[in-house]
């Protein structure tokens, strides 16, 4: 244990800091007061604040306080006026006993800053004590053939008092045998001896009484007495003579009950009873001692337990006595050595708890270490853990103050227990150990963070409003009103984007809802920013990106372009009648605006006028026929047609198709009916406008390329009529037929008649009409204009 503490850093610093601080103290002095015992409670000792040079308050404002060894607090400071006074009525006999001076020591801790001033106080001692002997009367046996001269020691007075109030004197009742001498031991202290000044005749007179007066130096002095009985005896000429004046021995303050100590010797040359000798304490400084004395073999031994430090040192008077009265003295000095038997106390002056983090350094707390052992015994050494972030400072004396190593973080660690080890340089070592909870408070230095960067969220197209569409979490490190975190939706930088109406959060859980149905033919994605703050001050916030995708439902029946149904006339499709197997009578377009799956459009033909004379291709509504004609099919057919995408549930849309078989051209046809235009339809449905402008625009495309093709040929035809040929008229050209032969995407070669209505005035393109290939044979025959067709250009 002494190697690991000696090799600790701590240890060696608080070691340079011990070093530096007696070298402080060795230039400075203690502030010293003395007053006389016995005053009353609420004695003016002095006034702090003036003899500290510090203004009247400052006390008060700086949280001044009183500091003692001991429990007991004999003084107190009023901080208002800076006056100590007496807290109650001292007693210096009680306080130190035969200690002199009788010194009182107390810090005076400043708190606001730390500041430490040693104080001393000396309790000067009054004469509150008269003097008095051990016993009212003594015995004292003295041989009649004692000569003049002769010393006969007394028992001393004791007297509480010290120094002059102690006893100063003794004097003698008047009377003709004797005087009394007062003689002074090595500590100071007074005994009288009885001096015979004339010889005694025990036939004459063989006891006397006397009375011995002890008076102290005190103003006015005291004194107290007690009788001698003298007894004349018969003759003893020889008083017993110890070995050695004075013993001088060491006891360890642990020693057992019953030890000896030392023995004493003295001899007596008489011989038969006045030869005997008796031991016993004579006296021995103090009222009781912890010694008894063997009376015939002269050991000294321990009868009570000692404690160096309550007293470290004892004086005793021992006397042998022979058997004719005689005696001699010797004096025992006792000095106890201290051995380690006191554990350092620790004492918490201020405690500060709990500690902000990310502060600077902070006190944490200031406490005093003390040991009641002397030397090396009495010598300590602190210390703490040295893998905590905390460090002690030496600051007055044996005053320690805890402080931070530096900004501590809550939330790396909350608390720390803090163990303090006290330790004496003794043998063996004692430690005391004292643990601090110290718990650190919170302060908002954590933003809140999100779980994820981004969130992106699914909503079905069409949900119920307030539906719950997904939850963002966020977390904080913080602890308390700092960690508490309120979600908002942040302001959208997009103007044609209501989030507000959109989507709403709740701020405690952060629970994202749809305000209303969304629709995926409108809005198929968005974007917002959700923010996270905390409760802190002040407040610290972060947000994440939200992306919200709208799935597609099937909510959108198909929707057929061509052929309008809600035309005011059927339209009517011409077949000839001479069209092979596979011949296509026409194309339904139809669109849906739903996507992926939902838009895959299905055609089939759910009903026709003649079952198995027509078929659809299920994937591109193309209508054509499935076997040749004959002369028993009906003119006219009516198919029915279905549309239907891929959603589940599927949706459909069903087209009515009137087909017209024709023999040829020459035969009157009914043409396509005009479509009145619906601007409520066209203004709901925006993409069937785009669809219908792409279409027109192909269309009037390729009818300038059918225009320029056609009349190529017809200046082709002209010359060479004006060589030989048939004849055609000039101008327009209404119901001619003209054979064009041309390759397209169809796998066959077919006719089609081009109408341009003159009458409309807007050239509208009607739908290409497939008519019959080999009516053009006969070249001389000629083709009736149809009336609902004018100004038309039939090609191939």
């Amino acid at each position: 244990m002494e190697t690991a503490l000696a090799k600790t850093p701590e240890k060696r610093q608080v070691f340079f800091l011990t070093i530096l601080l007696l070298l402080w103290e060795a230039d400075s002095e203690a502030i010293r007061y003395s007053m006389p015992e016995e005053k009353d409670s609420g004695y003016l000792v002095a006034n702090l604040a003036k003899d500290l040079g510090l203004r009247v308050g400052e006390l008060a404002t700086r949280g001044a306080q009183i500091h003692s060894k001991g429990n007991k607090e004999l003084l107190q400071l009023d901080a208002e006026t800076g006056n100590l006074l007496l807290r109650e009525k001292p007693d210096r006999e009680v306080m130190c006993g035969v200690t002199d001076p009788c010194m009182l020591h107390f810090q005076l801790i400043l708190e606001n800053p730390v500041q430490f001033f040693q104080t001393d106080l000396q309790i000067t001692d009054i004469n509150d004590h008269a003097p008095e002997f051990p016993h009212r009367e003594m015995l004292l046996k003295i041989p009649e053939s004692a000569q003049p001269g002769a010393v006969f020691p007394l028992k001393a007075a004791q007297d509480s008092d010290i120094g002059n109030n102690a006893v100063q004197n003794y004097t003698i009742s008047p009377n003709l045998h004797f005087h009394v001498v007062t003689q002074s031991r090595t500590d100071g202290r007074k005994y009288p001896e009885l001096v015979l000044d004339r010889a005694l005749d025990r036939e004459e007179e063989p006891e006397l009484t006397l009375t011995v007066i002890a008076v102290d130096g005190g103003s006015p002095p005291k004194s107290g007495t007690t009788a001698v009985r003298i007894e004349v005896v018969d003759i003893n000429d020889n008083a017993p003579q110890f070995v050695q004046s004075l013993y001088e021995v060491q006891v360890p303050e642990n020693s057992p009950l019953n030890a000896l100590i030392v023995t004493v010797s003295a001899r007596d040359l008489d011989e038969g009873m006045n030869g005997n000798v008796a031991y016993s304490l004579f006296q021995g400084g103090a009222v009781s001692q912890p010694f008894v004395i063997d009376e015939v073999t002269g050991e000294i031994r321990l009868n009570d337990e000692l404690d160096f430090e309550v007293t470290n040192y004892y004086n005793i008077e021992i006397a042998a006595t022979d058997g004719g009265g005689f005696s001699g003295k010797c004096t025992v000095s006792v000095q106890v050595l201290d051995v380690n038997d006191n554990a350092p106390e620790l004492t918490i002056r201020k405690l500060t708890i709990p500690i902000p983090e990310n502060s600077p350094e902070t006190v944490v707390a200031v406490f005093s270490v003390s040991d009641s052992d002397s030397g090396d015994n009495g010598r300590m050494v602190c210390a703490i853990l040295h893998d905590l972030p905390f460090l002690l400072k030496l600051t007055f004396k044996n005053y320690y103050t805890l402080v931070t190593e530096g900004p501590l973080d809550r939330e790396s660690r909350a608390e720390y227990n803090i163990t303090i080890t006290v330790t004496d340089m003794g043998t063996p070592r004692l430690t005391t150990q004292h643990t601090i909870t110290v718990q650190v408070s919170d302060i908002n230095d954590n933003a809140p963070a999100f779980t994820q960067t981004s969130y992106t969220l699914f909503v079905q197209e069409n949900n119920s409003p307030a539906l719950h569409i997904g939850t963002i979490s966020a977390t904080d490190s913080d602890s308390g009103s700092n960690a508490h975190i309120t979600y908002s939706l942040l302001p959208t930088h997009d103007p044609h984007l209501a989030l507000s109406s959109l989507i709403s959060i709740n701020a405690e859980n952060g629970q994202l809802f749809a305000l209303r149905a969304l629709d995926y033919e409108v809005l198929q994605i968005f974007e917002f920013q959700v923010g996270a703050t905390d409760q802190g001050s002040p407040a610290l916030s972060s947000q994440a990106l939200v992306r919200v995708l709208v799935l597609d439902a099937n909510d959108n029946a198909p929707f057929v372009l061509y052929p309008l149904q809600n035309a005011s006339a059927p339209c009517t499709e011409l077949l000839p009648r001479a069209a092979e197997p596979g011949y296509l009578v026409t194309k339904v377009v139809a669109v849906d605006r739903d996507s992926g799956q939902n838009a895959w459009l299905s055609f089939q033909l759910l009903k026709s006028t003649e079952p198995g004379l027509f078929s659809v291709w299920a994937h591109n509504g193309e209508v054509r026929t499935s076997r040749l004609l004959s002369e028993r099919d009906a003119p006219k057919h009516r198919l029915l047609l279905l549309v239907k995408d891929n959603g589940d549930p599927p949706r459909s849309a069903s087209v009515t198709l009137h087909v017209l078989l024709v023999d040829g051209f020459s035969q009157p046809y009914l043409p396509l009916p005009e479509v009145a235009r619906d601007p409520a339809h066209d203004n709901e449905d925006v993409l069937t406008l785009y669809l219908v402008i792409a279409l027109a625009s192909v269309s009037s495309i390729f009818l300038l390329s059918v225009l320029l093709f056609v009349g190529v040929r017809l200046c082709r035809r002209a010359r060479a009529a004006s060589l030989g040929g048939c004849s055609v008229s000039e101008g327009h050209f209404p119901g001619h037929l003209v054979d064009v032969s041309g390759t397209g995407t169809l796998s066959q070669s077919y006719q089609y008649e081009v109408c341009l209505r003159g009458d409309s005035g807007i050239g509208e393109f009607k739908f290409l009409k497939p008519m019959v290939p080999n009516l053009f044979q006969d070249a001389g025959r000629e083709v009736k204009e149809s009336p609902h067709c004018r100004d038309s250009i039939v090609f191939s």
